[in-house]
């Protein structure tokens, strides 16, 4: 079972790989990769000098090409992947059907992985892809319950990896447009819900507000953790109360089941962050690393560790975890 992790800029791809990710996957510094935020990702310099610190450690690197091409601007996406076979990256993560079948046809021997932002949920869905566009693995897009991602995963069409640890939002991954209507632009096209222009802190006294496009996302008291702003977790007023009325922050967690997961078949578990400091991976890698190598050494007898899931819940958005869509017990 394989570690992939998450790297917005060049300390933390070393680090991660320092931890032990088999790979880390990466994001140019425009709006082809769905974390598009200021001061993130990698230009071509950068991303050569992660290459180059991956490969001398064993580890692979992946590039994530996963927004939707725009028509007025198609080629900005077909430089990318001109780029990912430039550097000489490991696979290409895409999700915009002309962007795998221009890598396809230019690059047919660069591995394609299906982004989450794909949003296959089926076995035939996968096989289109492997057919289409010959498609070496798929990422699973967290609203499967275990048993579906089972079931997907013993079709044995493609390699499977699904998400382990990382944050949660409420959108079926590649069909978000709800911060669209605050700013006009998605996560899916622009790379972005919350791009930094739009972005404002006021402090109203011993208030600190969060502001979108100048529409107040939330309202922080002294000492309260604030959270980048984003549309689906801010809190609101609704029938006199005033709370997460769409979705309360939280991050999916699955060290638990992590024994199905690789009896299910799952080839590699994603840890999601491109946008978390290079302290928040390194953590977040190194327990996993522990974790996938225990359970490879001895699946019988796989057991977790307290102190993993107390340094994950820290480090959780709302500092809190969940399983989310892999339990659904009444399935």
């Amino acid at each position: 079972m394989e570690l992939v992790c998450p790297a917005g800029n060049l300390p933390t791809f070393q680090l991660a790989v320092d931890k032990g990710a088999d790979a880390v996957y990466i994001g140019f510094k425009d709006n082809t990769n769905a974390r598009h935020f200021s001061g993130l990702n990698f230009n071509d310099k950068k991303a050569l000098r992660a290459i180059k610190y991956a490969q001398d450690n064993g580890t692979k690197l992946f590039v994530a090409i996963n927004t939707y091409a725009q028509q007025d601007n198609i080629q900005q996406w077909r430089t990318a992947v001109d780029r990912v076979a430039d550097i000489g990256a490991d696979a290409l993560i895409a999700a915009d059907l002309s962007v795998m079948d221009y890598a396809t046809s230019k690059y047919p021997n660069i591995p394609i992985h299906l982004s989450v932002q794909g949003s296959a949920t089926n076995y035939a869905a996968l096989e289109f892809y492997v057919d289409r566009f010959n498609i070496r693995r798929a990422v699973l897009p967290r609203v499967l319950s275990l048993k579906q991602v089972k079931q997907v995963a013993e079709s044995n069409k493609v390699d499977v990896e699904v998400f382990g640890f990382g944050s949660l939002c409420i959108m079926a991954e590649g069909r978000c447009y709800l911060s669209s209507y605050m700013t006009g632009e998605s996560p899916n096209t622009q790379g972005v819900c919350s791009p930094a222009k739009y972005v404002e802190w006021k402090e109203q006294g011993d208030v600190l507000e969060s502001r979108l496009n100048d529409v107040v996302i939330d309202r922080y008291g002294p000492g309260e953790k604030a959270g980048y702003p984003t549309l689906c977790k801010g809190r609101f007023e609704a029938e006199g109360k005033t709370y997460h009325v769409l979705e309360e922050p939280t991050s999916l967690n699955t060290l638990n089941i992590l024994p199905e997961l690789h009896k299910a078949g799952v080839k590699a578990i994603k840890i999601e962050g491109r946008q978390r400091s290079p302290a928040y991976v390194g953590q977040v890698v190194g327990i996993w690393r522990e974790a996938i190598d225990r359970l490879m050494a001895n699946p019988a007898d796989f057991k977790t560790e307290a102190q993993w899931f107390s340094t994950l819940q820290t480090l959780s958005e709302g500092a809190q975890t969940t399983l989310g869509a892999y339990s659904r017990p009444w399935q």
